[in-house]
Parts: C-alpha cells; sequence; structure tokens
C-alpha cells in the first residue's frame, strides 16, 4: 500500500455500488465494501472534491464463451445503494461496457474539472473496477485503487486484480490511510 498523496482535485469513482450487483453473491461481503465507500464519498464531497457514482445498465455486445451479458432492466437493478447518500453534486455515469470510459462523457467531465488522480473502488474489482483503472491510466490520471472497499465475483480473480495487476495501474491503498490523508 503506497499513497504518496492524495490532490486537492482528485476524483473518487464509485464502481457498480447499485442494487443489482451488490446482491450478487461476491466472493466477500458487499457490505463492508459500501460502508467504506459511503465514508469516503463523504470525506470527498465534505473536502468539495468530486465524486463520481457508476452503475451499468448493459453489457458490451459481441459473442462470448460465457455469451452475451444480459443486465436486468428492472429500474432497482441499476439504483444506488442508500448508504452512498447520493449528492446533487455527484456525476452519474451510466455505463454500457465493463468500464466507465468507454462509451461515456466521463473524461471529459474530469477535465472539465481539472482532474489529474482518480480514486476508484467498486464491485467487481477484477471487471469495473479494473477496466476503469487500466483505462484510466492509459489516459494519463494517477490511479489510487482502495484495495479494501472492493469485492469481486471470485476470490481468486479479485487477488489477481490486487497483487498482480493494480500495482502496475496506480498506488494502492486502504480506506483508513485515504481517509486519514483527507484529514
Amino acid at each position: 500500500m503506497a499513497l504518496t498523496q492524495l490532490d486537492a482535485n482528485a476524483a473518487l469513482i464509485v464502481i457498480d455500488l447499485q442494487q443489482g450487483i451488490v446482491n450478487l453473491p461476491v466472493a466477500s461481503p458487499a457490505a463492508p465494501v459500501v460502508a467504506k465507500a459511503a465514508s469516503i464519498a463523504r470525506a470527498f464531497r465534505e473536502t468539495k472534491r468530486p465524486v463520481v457514482l457508476v452503475n451499468v445498465d448493459a453489457g458490451a455486445p459481441g459473442r462470448t464463451d460465457g455469451g452475451i451479458a444480459q443486465v436486468p432492466q428492472d429500474p432497482s437493478f441499476k439504483a444506488f445503494v442508500p448508504e452512498l447518500e447520493q449528492a446533487p453534486t455527484d456525476h452519474v455515469v451510466t455505463k454500457k461496457r465493463w468500464g466507465a470510459f468507454q462509451t461515456t462523457d466521463l473524461d471529459r467531465t474530469l477535465r472539465g474539472l481539472n482532474v489529474e488522480q482518480v480514486v476508484i473502488l467498486g464491485i467487481a474489482t477484477s471487471i469495473g473496477v479494473e477496466s476503469t483503472a487500466r483505462y484510466a491510466s492509459e489516459l494519463g490520471y494517477n490511479v489510487v485503487l482502495v484495495t479494501d472497499a472492493m469485492a469481486d465475483l471470485k476470490a481468486d480473480a479479485h487477488e489477481n486484480s490486487i497483487k498482480n495487476i493494480f500495482p502496475r495501474l496506480g498506488e494502492t491503498t486502504s480506506t483508513e490511510e485515504i481517509l486519514a490523508t483527507i484529514g
């Protein structure tokens, strides 16, 4: 865990903490992830840093061995969990791919706010979180990954992302460290 600094204009990106995703059978309980994300979101809002809430309402087209991803169209599926306390100042991104940057206005929004650093957390570690982190890194953002505020459908996928991928994309940290840094 190596957070060197938190920029004054860092943005928090919360991935898929929506009713339909947190109710999936993740490898570790979703409730602690939600609680940690909510505390970080509150701290970002209190310090006037941008908060981006991301949900998913579709899957990428194309043939895969796993079949085409079907996302339920019930509006409650994509509703953010109430613990996040969605605020009017939050930027909402509804994605149709794994990552939050592709086919959305997220990059344009962040650049318009002069954001150079993104703090990413959510579910699922190896899917939405990792895809968003990869793209953010490729776009030149300083990436921070809050590893104890993440969960995945598979424990080994979660561990692979945290141990092998994230250190190559940015800095990893904990909820406690990020909250202490915010002050």
